[in-house]
């Protein structure tokens, strides 16, 4: 039985984590899941990814407790390696990615979360790395990537005192782009993953590309990485339509992807 789910919808996946009576809380399994469902999607036929947790009182609530409580060194080294590895996989997939909040977003929650490129919330949401309440830190990423989101003594606060947020507070520093109802949730994510969808798949990629690798360095640095992704896209079908049609005054052909 495999813990997540995956369904495509036009040029749009959802994946979804499908472990509800344990709130989907993440164990070995369910990474196992969760890779493997991420490495067979057709990245040339969809152009974003939902990523969301089934039922409507949790995204993911956390790794699972039970599973690493009797870990020694090694293999707690191990199982924070896995997920990180899993995170950064999803962090750098050539599509963007949506994480649909729809409940608790704790821990290993909170940690996927972040590796997506943009975050929608049910306005049920709670956030929160509750890791030194439990005699540990943050494993698959929150310590370097909510301080990357939110402002650093925010970041800092939640981690060392345990202090969980709700979705309001989420959206206020800057940690969620939207706070939905839950049963509006799913269609916002959609309709957003469907506005990407529509757009220069080729350009999309390269920006998010971008994005990515810019963040990490300098400025000047930075800048040759744009002028580099840019270039890329020229000579490209994509950009030919797009440019031809927008000096024709006419709406562009569906992109191709070439």
């Amino acid at each position: 039985m495999s813990f997540v789910k995956y369904e495509a919808k036009d040029l749009i996946g959802i994946i979804t984590i499908d472990r509800e009576k344990a709130l989907n809380a993440l164990n070995s399994q369910v990474l196992d899941d969760l890779e493997a469902v991420v490495d067979a999607v057709d990245y040339d036929a969809i152009r974003c990814l939902i990523i969301t947790g089934a039922g409507s009182k949790s995204f993911v609530a956390g790794a699972d407790i039970a599973e690493m409580a009797d870990d020694n060194k090694a293999e707690g080294r191990a199982f924070a390696e896995h997920g990180n590895k899993l995170f950064r996989k999803i962090e750098t997939l050539p599509i963007p990615v949506i994480a649909a909040i729809n409940g608790f977003a704790l821990g290993g929650g909170c940690e996927l979360s972040m590796a997506c490129d943009i975050r929608l919330a049910a306005d049920n949401a709670v956030f929160g790395q509750p890791e030194t309440g439990l005699g540990i830190t943050p494993g698959f990423g929150g310590t370097q990537r909510l301080m990357r989101r939110i402002p650093v003594g925010m970041a800092k606060e939640m981690i060392y005192a345990c202090n969980n947020i709700k979705a309001q507070d989420a959206l206020k520093w800057g940690l969620v782009n939207a706070v939905y109802p839950q049963e509006e949730l799913m269609p916002a994510a959609e309709k957003l993953a469907g506005k990407i969808a529509k757009n220069a798949p080729i350009a999309v990629r390269m920006s998010k590309a971008a994005m990515n690798e810019g963040i990490e360095v300098d400025m000047d640095q930075a800048i040759g990485i744009e002028c580099d992704r840019f270039s890329e896209c020229f000579e490209t079908a994509d950009q030919k339509e797009g440019m031809t049609a927008f000096l024709e005054k006419r709406k562009h052909e569906p992109f191709q992807n070439k």
